[in-house]
Parts: structure tokens; C-alpha cells; sequence
């Protein structure tokens, strides 16, 4: 499958456990859902569900969680075929509290430390890094040894064109401090990540940890002057900005009612590889994957909330609809 796969990402791997009583505490609820997650493993099902071939570079343990993410994997269409195994860990699983609904709090089982963050060179596809269209890392596979060297000699690896001609490498900061030891660690190797990549993506919050201020406009410019062609930095109700060289634009937020704010980012990046490699305009880009991740945002669940080209293509209609009748 490898010779056909359109998008590999890189990184975090999970079952997210979904409480099916709302409005409690995690010490009052009786029973959960089981799905899978984990930010790369959500962009990579959120871009199948949307026609491409995907794959996932990641490991879990050799348990039966370990399996169950194998058989999603395929089930939602990914290419399972690099995800190895760390004998001697557990495959993450992740509690999700569901209150606040827009960003519910996350209860992380990754430690002594995630099979995920074990890559090592004997686990890549260094033929695959190199040419696949589109290459896909986050700031959490730096974290820690061994995955962070891994990483960048991926990226090392695939280099960075002068221009991208249809060949993306994409860092989605992914900043959740919890893994880190202090924002200045993460900054220090936010800095190498930024050396090989063509578009960042990112939150006000990630933006700040990785140039320094939370300001969109100048966390773009910063970025954009670190050599990356495309810049997409999220400011929640007030949409995306989008930046080139060419300028900034903001695209505005699709409005929905919120059920669960887990994996609207993933879903954000899911459509962004669709359009990315359907050769898009930026801004057409972020049109899309704002309205991918508004309908996750309202439903429960991440990878199994995915939504299809139609549903996309539906709320990106309405809402160009809305504004003409403005």
C-alpha cells in the first residue's frame, strides 16, 4: 500500500474513553465509550474519511488496546501498516471529562511514557518520508528521547524544497504542557522542527510557546520568516488566520452549538491535507477544515465524528449562502 499512500503522519496514538453520563465528574460516571485518538491518528482517519490514503507511523503495546487500534485503523481506511510495537509499555488510554464541553479537560495515561514517543530509525519508512506528497509531525513527537532525534532526522531526511510544487511537510504544534518540562524546552525544539517544514499550524496558545507572542498577526510573520510557506494560526470564535507571503487573511468561524471540543483540531487537519493536496488555495483550505472542525465540535467523539466530503462541502455552502443573503 505504501507506493499509494498520499499522507503519512506521525505521532500520538490512543483510546479515548468517552464518559456516557455528561455533567458529572469522572468519579461519577458509570460507564464509557470506547474510541480511537490521538492527534496524529485522528488527522490521518479525518483525511481518509475524505478520499485519501493515509498512514500512520506510531507504535502501541502488545496488548489488546494495541490491537483495537490496528483494527480501526483499517476500518477507517488507514494504512496500519507502521504501526510497530513496544514490547514493554502499555497502549495510551485517554479519559475525557466533557466539561467544559469547548475544551474538556483530558486525563493522559502515557507514563512511565507512550509507545509512541519510542520511535527510533529502525521503525521509519525512510522511502516514504522522503517521497510521500505529504508529510505530517507535531510538536509532541519532540518531547522526548527517542521519538524527538527520530523526528527530526525525518525531517532531516525529507528536506525542505525551495518551493513546495505539491510537496507539503506540515507541523501541527500540538503544544500540551503536561509533556513538557518548561515552554522554553518546547520553544528550543520548535525551533529545529520549523528549519523543515512548509506550513504550521497552530492555536494562540501553541503560537506563543513557539515564536514568542500570542499575537496572530505577528506569530505569523515570525513564522512565515522562518521559512514556512504557509501559516494558519486559530483564534476560536474569531476563526483562522491564513498567511503567505502574499498577506494575511482571516477566515471566520463556522457557528455551531458545541458538544465536544476534542478533536475539532484534528478534524481542522484532516481537511487541510484534503486540501492541500487537492492543490487548494490556502484560504479555500481553511474554509474547509474550519467547517470540519466545527462538525466534530458538534458531536461526541473524535475519529468516529470525522466528517465526509459532503457534510464539508454542505456547511461550506450554507454558510457562503448566509453571507450573500447579508
Amino acid at each position: 500500500m505504501s507506493a499509494a499512500i498520499e499522507a503519512l503522519t506521525v505521532g500520538r496514538v490512543g483510546v479515548d474513553l468517552y464518559p456516557e453520563q455528561s455533567g458529572v465528574p469522572l468519579s461519577q460516571v458509570t460507564t464509557f465509550a470506547k474510541s480511537l485518538g490521538g492527534t496524529a491518528t485522528n488527522v490521518a482517519v479525518g483525511a481518509a474519511r475524505l478520499g485519501r490514503r493515509t498512514a500512520v507511523l506510531t507504535k502501541v503495546g502488545p496488548d489488546d488496546f494495541g490491537s483495537y487500534v490496528r483494527d480501526a485503523l483499517a476500518g477507517f481506511g488507514v494504512d496500519a501498516s507502521y504501526v510497530a510495537t513496544s514490547p514493554d509499555l502499555l497502549t495510551p488510554v485517554v479519559f475525557c471529562a466533557l466539561n467544559p464541553p469547548e475544551d474538556p479537560p483530558l486525563l493522559f495515561y502515557r507514563l512511565p511514557t507512550a509507545p509512541d514517543l519510542t520511535l527510533t530509525a529502525a521503525d521509519v519508512p525512510w522511502d516514504l518520508v522522503a517521497e510521500v506528497a505529504l508529510l505530517w509531525v507535531t510538536g509532541t513527537g519532540v518531547s522526548v528521547e527517542p521519538a524527538r532525534q527520530t523526528q527530526l532526522d525525518m525531517l532531516a531526511h525529507r528536506g525542505r524544497p525551495e518551493s513546495s510544487a505539491g510537496r507539503w511537510t506540515v507541523l501541527d504544534l500540538d503544544w500540551r504542557a503536561m509533556f513538557w518540562p518548561s515552554p522554553q524546552d518546547a520553544r528550543r525544539e520548535y525551533e529545529r522542527l520549523l528549519e523543515n517544514v512548509t506550513v504550521a499550524v497552530g492555536n494562540r496558545a501553541e503560537v506563543e510557546v513557539a515564536v514568542g507572542t500570542a499575537d496572530p498577526e505577528e506569530a505569523a510573520r515570525r513564522l512565515l520568516d522562518r521559512g514556512v510557506e504557509i501559516a494558519l494560526v486559530k483564534k476560536g470564535a474569531d476563526g483562522v488566520l491564513v498567511a503567505t507571503a502574499r498577506g494575511m487573511t482571516t477566515v471566520a468561524a463556522q457557528r455551531i452549538e458545541v458538544v465536544c471540543g476534542l478533536g475539532a483540531g484534528d478534524a481542522f487537519g484532516g481537511a487541510l491535507i484534503h486540501g492541500l493536496l487537492s492543490g487548494w488555495e490556502p484560504v479555500r483550505c481553511a474554509e474547509y477544515a474550519n467547517a470540519a472542525g466545527a462538525i466534530v465540535a458538534s458531536r461526541l467523539a473524535c475519529a468516529d465524528a470525522m466528517p465526509t466530503i459532503d457534510e464539508l462541502e454542505a456547511m461550506v455552502s450554507s454558510r457562503t449562502m448566509r453571507e450573500e443573503v447579508r
